[in-house]
C-alpha cells in the first residue's frame, strides 16, 4: 500500500468540484467562472456535444502585437469522458503581453463563449 510506504502522493478524486470562490471574480465571464470555480467552463454544444474551454495563447511573430489568445474547445465523447476532438477560434485578440491577453479573452462573457463554439461547430467540420 503505498500510505503505508510513505507515499505522499495526493490522493486524486475526479468529479469532485471545489465549493465556489465568489470572490475570485465575476462568474459570468471565462475567467471569472475558471477563477471562482477552479475548473474549465463547459457547454453543450450545438451538435449535442460536450465542450468545455479554455484560454490560450501563442506568439504571434507580429513586433506590434506579439502575442495573441485563442479560445480551445475540448469535445468529449457520449457516455464515459473520452476526448473526442476539439474546436479552436482564430487569435481572438492580439497584445504586447501575454498576461494581457488572456485576460482581454477571460473578460468575455459566458454567453459569447458558447455562441463562438456554436459557431465554430456550424463553419468547420470537425477535426
Amino acid at each position: 500500500m503505498a500510505a503505508e510506504q510513505g507515499d505522499a502522493s495526493p490522493t486524486v478524486h475526479h468529479g469532485h468540484h471545489q465549493p465556489p470562490d465568489h470572490a475570485a471574480g465575476d462568474e459570468r465571464t471565462l475567467g471569472g467562472y475558471m477563477a471562482v470555480h477552479k475548473r474549465p467552463a463547459a457547454f453543450e454544444g450545438a451538435d449535442g456535444f460536450s465542450y468545455s474551454v479554455d484560454i490560450l495563447t501563442d506568439t504571434t511573430g507580429v513586433p506590434e502585437a506579439p502575442w495573441g489568445a485563442y479560445l480551445f474547445f475540448v469535445r468529449w465523447s457520449h457516455g464515459e469522458p473520452e476526448v473526442q476532438g476539439h474546436r479552436e477560434t482564430d487569435f481572438l485578440v492580439t497584445g504586447a503581453s501575454e498576461a494581457v491577453v488572456r485576460h482581454q479573452v477571460g473578460a468575455m462573457q459566458l454567453a459569447t463563449v458558447k455562441a463562438t463554439l456554436d459557431g465554430l461547430i456550424r463553419t468547420r467540420s470537425a477535426p
